[in-house]
């Protein structure tokens, strides 16, 4: 039996990642194949647009131009950016997830960062006052429980409620390929990890999303939107991300695994948090004797300081080297290592994690949108019977994406 003791040493440096396993597009031609060319890069488009403006910029550290920063790139090419701001994991994002963050200064540029979140997550009329323009540069990974579409909508609502227009500098979807998960229907089931009635994948880039916000009445009145779209790119266009997009997501298999293995943080098992393998693995150690496979996870400044099962060996999955095409040959999420935890868990009755303690809602159920999954999973439901019970929302919502689509 092998334990996977992991060490806080120079492994904290988690930079650029590239996937083996799978064959993808990351902005280099393929063989028959135009590249893929992000809004940020095609920098004809929207200079010209830009110049003459002040500038406020929505970026973190996959907001980059080539190899180069956005920010460095921008100010370098004469855009007179005025402040950045920043979402959750912060400006170079190195905050580990759901921490707050503080407002700041750059230590290289000396621009102002604001934090979205910290003190405020919509900016304010203060935080507007001295900027012409807004623009969004931010990549996504198409799940309603990681945040950047939660910021999108805010950064919208900001800018319409002060007459700012919003330049969004389109990226791909990695996860572009699958719409799928139960629908959010239910006001109850709104947190800082869901805010919006879609599916737990809804397919869509930022750039489509807006215009999904904008079109389903999400704000009290439309933002003005322009957005530079991705060059030679379709929804089902494998793209391998050139930087990680979070701490936590700091290889590409966790990018592409990280729709399926999120459920996990509603539940008693760990998904990989307080190690350097973060949602490519599964354990907890109640389930030893049941899986070969063992690691440990461990407080990681900057990933996770306080994981579930810190110090403790956990057994379980190991899915570093599943085959991603699997997931994208059958266009859906991964629900049977859910319902399979489930049911080899010793501890059933408490499988799935408390909520608030003044709310009568498993972090679960606000993960996924629902209390239905919880309730399928316990009543021991195979999993085409709960993919039937998803599919009249998910065609209801399929209709409402179709209107949206940039890419179709």
């Amino acid at each position: 039996m092998r334990v996977y003791t992991l060490l806080i040493v120079t492994l904290l440096a988690v930079g650029n990642f590239h996937c083996k396993a799978q064959v993808t597009n990351s902005g280099k031609s393929v063989a028959g194949k135009q590249k893929i060319i992000t809004g940020a890069d095609q920098t004809a488009l929207y200079l010209p647009y830009l110049k003459g403006k002040r500038i406020g910029l929505v970026a973190n550290q996959s907001s980059i131009i080539g190899d180069k920063s956005s920010v460095d790139s921008l100010l370098s090419l004469g855009v007179n950016i005025v402040k950045v701001f920043g979402p959750e994991h912060g400006f170079r994002g190195n905050a580990s997830n759901g921490a707050v963050v503080n407002d700041e200064k750059d230590a290289k540029t000396g621009l102002p960062i604001i934090s979205l979140y910290g003190r405020n997550e919509k900016p304010t009329k203060e935080q507007l006052a001295d900027i012409d323009l807004m623009v969004f540069d931010i990549q996504d990974v198409g799940c309603r429980y990681y945040t950047n579409i939660n910021t999108l909508e805010h950064v919208m609502q900001g800018c319409a409620e002060n007459d700012k227009e919003l330049l969004i500098l389109d990226r791909p979807n990695p996860n572009g390929y699958v719409v799928d998960g139960p629908v959010m229907t239910e006001d109850r089931f709104k947190s800082s990890i869901g805010i919006h009635y879609t599916p737990m994948t809804h397919g869509m880039t930022l750039g489509e999303f807006a215009h999904y916000l904008n079109g389903e009445g999400y704000l009290k009145k439309p933002c003005k939107i322009k957005v530079i779209k991705v060059a030679n790119y379709n929804h089902d266009m494998p793209y391998d991300l050139p930087v990680n997009p979070s701490p936590n997501l700091n290889t590409q298999q966790a990018v592409l695994l990280f729709p399926s293995l999120c459920m996990f943080e509603g539940t008693v098992i760990n998904e990989g948090r307080g190690t350097f393998m973060p949602f490519t693995i599964l354990g907890a150690p109640a389930l030893k004797g049941i899986y070969p496979f063992s690691y440990k996870p461990i407080g990681i400044p900057g990933m996770s300081e306080s994981p579930r099962h810190k110090d403790v060996v956990c057994y379980g999955l190991d899915l570093r080297d599943y085959d991603i095409n699997k997931l994208r040959a059958s266009r859906q999420i991964n629900l049977s290592w859910l319902i399979e935890l489930y049911k080899v868990y010793p501890d059933k009755a408490n499988f799935f994690a408390p909520g608030r303690p003044n709310l009568d809602i498993s972090a679960f159920d606000l993960r996924i949108g629902t209390d239905q999954l919880r309730k399928q999973i316990i009543a021991g439901l195979s999993e085409e019977e709960i993919r039937k019970s998803w599919e009249p929302g998910l065609q209801k919502f399929k209709a409402i994406r179709a209107k949206y689509l940039l890419y179709p």
